[in-house]
């Protein structure tokens, strides 16, 4: 693969806010669903209450226009980082970045985003009681990010649900880490897994490609049936229900946080720990399925103003137009789904992202390769790092949809800050307390080392999202 294929790669991972909205473009065959994406984008900024946010909150105004940005990290083991001054990124949903949120000058300290508000007062303290350290307490860090002349000003967020491509090209290129023995059955587990699920992928392609109508509940329960054998879509799930609840909530700290520019984040962070308390600090989003049946009290539980009907025939529409534009190989149509050849290299024609996806989770735990993996991660934050360095990207964002998840480009060259070690006031806005020597280093923390594995070497406090 030579670098303009790598480049097109990246920049089809990302979503641009500030262009008409598209979805994949593909040189080499015409995209059927780019009308369906353009109407999906307009339709949600226009027809929900909090939709005029999509292309106008906080974050994008400072992206656009400032030229030092206030990021708040929260770590629970700043003792230890700082006895080594360095501070490394991690991987998840933006790819090999320090994971942050925005915070917002307020007189003298700085107001948390509602996201990183969560993050720190309450999923971070019940990580920790969860792991057995109730009295240890999670430490905010304020970092003064200074964006130079040629930093770009667009609004290019990375959408990990796009990433099944590079996933698939990255693993052709280290598979031989693996044994001729351990290779050949990945591909056959992979390629059971899709064999197993075509009820679901040919019921969502109806829906997607042909318009088909079908009851939500019975999506919804194939939905929930085919989560275990594709992990992926519980990650499709989380992002479609969180992004519900964010764009229709009308509840009075909704509305509070839009006239901050801020989508309301702790809805769907309610839904999750309160419904799924083992997740605090975990985020395995493979694992996502709240029973079919449980939908309405969900959502009566976070906002007694939504409808449940809406929502489910909402999320059956959403969720298939998702699976058909983030697995399906851009431009092609699966169909006969009975005639399919069930061969690896038949099936990544037709599904490699789906493919890139099942791969990129199996092989945290398969044969040998999670002695390697960090090497895979690390492989994709470099193509990530080059492709923000040849934008000029200093802060990342997470495009699949903009909650304020934002991080720090740790391979910028000109990259060029400040932290300190901050204190909550009485009102609960941070203020900078101690300034610390800490350099951040491109180079991931192996995922064994990190929160999401080891209590002891963890570094990051926000969870990864893949």
């Amino acid at each position: 693969m030579d670098i303009l294929d790598t480049y097109e790669e990246w920049a089809d991972a990302h979503v641009f806010f500030d262009a008409p909205p598209v979805s994949r473009p593909t040189s080499h065959r015409p995209d059927p669903l780019a009308e369906q994406t353009r109407s999906w984008a307009e339709r949600l900024a226009r027809d929900t209450p909090n939709g005029g946010l999509l292309r106008g909150n906080a974050l994008f105004d400072s992206l656009r226009t400032d030229r030092t940005v206030h990021l708040l990290h929260v770590t629970h083991a700043l003792e230890r980082i700082s006895e080594r001054g360095v501070l490394h990124p991690s991987g998840g949903c933006l790819v090999g970045s320090v994971y942050c949120t925005p915070l917002t000058p307020a007189g003298s300290g700085f107001r948390m985003h509602n996201l990183g508000a969560y993050v720190l007062r309450e999923e971070a303290p019940a990580f920790l009681a969860r792991a057995g350290a109730p009295g240890r307490t999670p430490t905010p860090l304020i970092f003064e990010i200074h964006l130079p002349d040629q930093a770009y000003r667009g609004l290019a967020g990375i959408d990990y649900l796009r990433l099944g491509s590079i996933h698939l090209r990255i693993y052709s290129r280290l598979e031989y880490l693996l044994s001729k023995a351990e290779r050949h059955r990945l591909r056959e587990s992979v390629v059971s897994r899709v064999k197993n699920s075509t009820a679901f992928l040919a019921l969502a392609a109806s829906i997607a490609y042909e318009g088909a109508r079908v009851p939500p509940e019975s999506f919804l329960r194939l939905l929930d049936e085919t989560i275990p054998r594709l992990p992926i879509l519980g990650y499709v799930y989380f992002e479609a229900l969180a992004e519900y609840l964010m764009l229709h909530s009308t509840s009075s700290p909704t509305k509070q946080h839009a006239q901050a520019g801020e989508f309301n984040n702790w809805l769907y962070k309610e839904m999750l720990f309160a419904s799924f308390p083992q997740q605090a600090g975990r985020f395995d989003l493979a694992k996502f399925r709240p029973p079919p049946g449980d939908l309405a009290a969900f959502l009566r539980r976070l906002d007694a103003g939504l409808d449940p009907a809406h929502a489910s025939a909402h999320l059956t529409d959403l969720i298939s137009h998702l699976v058909a534009a983030r697995l399906f190989t851009p431009g092609r149509i699966p169909a006969a789904w009975h005639h399919t050849r069930w061969e690896f290299d038949s099936l990544a024609d037709r599904l490699g992202p789906l493919l890139g996806h099942l791969i990129h989770r199996e092989l945290r735990t398969f044969g040998r390769y999670p002695d390697f993996y960090f090497y895979y991660d690390q492989h994709k934050a470099l193509q990530a790092w080059n492709y923000w360095n040849h934008m000029d990207i200093v802060v990342p964002f997470n495009g699949t949809f903009p909650k304020g998840e934002v991080g720090i480009n740790p391979a910028y060259p000109d990259l060029r800050y400040r932290v300190w070690r901050a204190e909550q006031d009485e009102a609960g806005r941070l203020h900078p307390a101690e300034e610390l020597a800490l350099t951040i280093a491109p180079r991931l923390v192996d995922i064994k080392y990190t929160l999401m594995r080891n209590n002891e070497w963890a570094e990051p406090a926000a969870p990864a999202a893949v």
